[in-house]
C-alpha cells in the first residue's frame, strides 16, 4: 500500500510529493496492511496460547480504562496532532478554508449524528434481534462517534488533516452533550417501544462521555499543541517540520500495531473458541462501516460536489468510524465486564481495524480514479 505522509497537507503538496517520495517509503509504510494483519494474528495467538499475558494486561486497568490501550491510542494520535498548523487555524481566513462550505459541515454532522446512529440501529435489529444483548452492544458502538482512530485512518489515506481535527472537535462536543441522550432514546425508548427488549432502562452520565473524550482526544491534543508551539518558538518552524516531525511520524504506525496486538490479545480466546459469535456480531458492523464510508464518499463527491480529495475522504472516514473506547467503557459500566453487551462492543474495534485499513486502500485508489492525482 502506498501510504505517504507528507509534512504539508495541502492537495498540491500531496500531489507533488506522491511521485517524489514513492521510492523512499519505509518497509513499515510499504507493507502496512500486512503488518496490521500480522499484528491481529499475534494478538489472537497471545490471547489463546498465553492466557497469562491476557490476565496481566487486564490487570493494567483503572476503572473501565485499559492503560496499555490508552497509552497506545494516545501515542498513535500524537504525531498527527503535532503536525496540525494550529497557528493558522486561529485565523479567520484559515478557518474559512477549513470549513469552506457550511453545506459540507452540515453534511458531516448529519452523517455522524443522524445517519450513522440510525444505520447501526437498523442493522443491529436486522441481524441481531434474536440476540438482544449483542444487539444492544452493537447499537452502543453506533451511537459513539469517532474522536480518535479516525485521525489515524485519515492520515494514512492522505485526507485533509485540519478538516479532520475540526470535525473531530465538533464530534467531541456533541459526544459529551448527546451520547447519554442517544442511549436513552435508541436503547431505553425505541427498543422497548419496538418490543425487542422488556423493561430495559439504560442510562449513563455526561461525565462518562466527557472522561473518555479527555483521555483519548484531550491528552494527545494538548501534547500536540504544546509541542508545536514550544519547539517552533525555541528551534524554529523549519527545524520542526524538517527534523522533528519526520522523527515522530513512525510512532503513529508503531503505536497502531501495538494497540492492535493488545486489543486482539484481550479477546483472542473468545475469537478461537466462539468464532460463530464473533462472525454474528461482525456482520452488521462490516455492513455499517462499508455503507457509511461509500455512501458518504459518493454523496460528498457526486451530489454535494466536493471536488477536493482530502475533504471527501476526511468526510468519509469521519462518518464511518466509531469511538469504541467510549462504547466499551459504557457497556462495562452498565452491564459488567463479562456481559455479552460488553463483548459485542469489544468486537467493534476488532472488525473496524481490518475494514477501515481496507478502506484506506480503496480511498487511495479512488484518489487516482476520481481526482486524477
Amino acid at each position: 500500500m502506498n501510504v505517504i505522509k507528507p509534512d504539508k497537507n495541502t492537495p498540491e503538496n500531496n500531489i507533488s510529493m506522491t511521485h517524489t517520495k514513492k521510492k523512499k517509503l519505509s518497509v513499515l509504510d510499504r507493507f502496512l496492511t500486512l503488518w496490521i494483519f500480522l499484528a491481529m494474528g499475534v494478538g489472537i495467538g497471545l490471547g489463546y496460547l498465553a492466557p497469562g499475558v491476557t490476565k496481566f494486561i487486564v490487570g493494567l486497568q483503572v476503572g473501565t480504562t485499559s492503560i496499555p490501550i490508552a497509552i497506545g491510542l494516545i501515542l498513535m494520535m500524537y504525531p498527527p496532532l503535532a503536525k496540525v498548523k494550529y497557528e493558522n487555524m486561529g485565523k479567520h481566513r484559515e478557518m474559512e478554508k477549513i470549513f469552506s462550505s457550511k453545506k459540507l459541515l452540515a453534511f458531516s454532522l448529519f452523517q455522524n449524528w443522524i445517519a450513522g446512529p440510525v444505520v447501526m440501529f437498523v442493522l443491529a435489529i436486522i441481524f441481531l434481534h434474536d440476540y438482544p444483548e449483542y444487539m444492544i452492544g452493537v447499537i452502543l458502538v453506533g451511537l459513539a462517534r469517532c474522536i480518535a482512530m479516525v485521525i489515524v485512518w485519515n492520515e494514512l489515506a492522505l485526507g485533509n488533516r485540519e478538516l479532520a481535527i475540526g470535525l473531530v472537535a465538533f464530534n467531541a462536543v456533541f459526544q459529551v452533550l448527546f451520547y447519554a441522550v442517544y442511549i436513552y432514546i435508541f436503547i431505553t425508548l425505541l427498543l422497548n417501544w419496538l418490543g425487542l427488549v422488556e423493561g430495559l432502562n439504560v442510562s449513563i452520565s455526561m461525565l462518562e462521555a466527557a472522561k473518555t473524550v479527555f483521555i483519548y482526544l484531550g491528552i494527545p491534543l494538548i501534547a500536540g499543541i504544546t509541542t508545536r508551539f514550544t519547539l517552533i518558538r525555541s528551534k524554529g518552524k523549519q527545524w520542526y517540520e524538517d527534523v522533528f516531525i519526520p522523527k515522530i511520524s513512525p510512532l503513529t504506525l508503531l503505536a497502531l500495531l501495538f494497540t492492535i496486538i493488545v486489543m486482539f490479545s484481550l479477546k483472542g480466546g473468545y475469537i478461537i473458541r466462539l468464532p460463530l459469535e464473533v462472525i454474528r456480531i461482525a456482520i452488521p458492523l462490516t455492513f455499517y462501516f462499508a455503507i457509511m464510508w461509500f455512501a458518504t464518499f459518493f454523496i460528498a463527491h457526486k451530489i454535494i460536489g466536493v471536488k477536493d480529495y482530502g475533504e471527501t475522504t476526511t468526510l468519509s472516514f469521519t462518518a464511518a468510524s466509531n469511538d469504541f473506547e467510549l462504547a466499551i467503557a459504557v457497556a462495562v459500566a452498565i452491564f459488567g465486564i463479562s456481559s455479552n453487551e460488553a463483548f459485542a462492543t469489544v468486537i467493534g474495534p476488532l472488525i473496524e481495524v481490518p475494514v477501515l485499513i481496507s478502506l484506506v486502500n480503496v480511498s487511495l485508489k479512488f484518489r487516482e480514479r476520481f481526482f486524477n492525482v
